[in-house]
């Protein structure tokens, strides 16, 4: 069992966890006006509709920004730190956060290209990181 935090899924949001614990990518897109959104809502920000359905992502982005914590903010997080989180920018249009892996922090920057990976937290449970490309 993990000693970090996990994701509470709703009913918005349950679809993206399940395909995370499964190491996939997937959005939510509007069925109205076929914009992509993320975090996962009920409503579409652009045209107010309730529908919608889910697309497996690219998997790819590019470093939007990010940050180095020092020291951890949470105990949890005492293990990997410093310890980077970045907005990364999917090809969808949309943006998600999460760790890059196997980078030493110095060497992330603006534009960097990432490809999706996977932490597994504890079983059943997987967050969305990346990886350079």
């Amino acid at each position: 069992m993990s000693t970090r935090p996990i994701p509470e899924p709703d009913d918005a949001s349950a679809p993206f966890w399940e395909a995370a614990a499964r190491h996939e990518l997937i959005v939510q897109r509007c069925t109205r006006c076929g914009e992509f959104r993320h975090p996962p809502r009920p409503v579409c920000p652009h045209c107010n509709s309730f529908e919608h359905g889910w697309e497996r992502a690219a998997g790819s982005g590019r470093v939007w920004s990010w940050v180095v914590a020092h020291p951890p903010l949470l105990p949890a997080f005492a293990e990997i730190a410093p310890y980077n989180v970045a907005v990364v920018e999917l090809p969808e249009g949309v943006r998600m956060i999460g760790r890059i892996l196997d980078c030493p922090n110095g060497e992330i920057a603006v534009g960097l290209k990432v490809a999706v990976a996977f932490e597994d937290v504890e079983s059943g449970v997987a967050l969305p990181a990346w990886r350079r490309a």
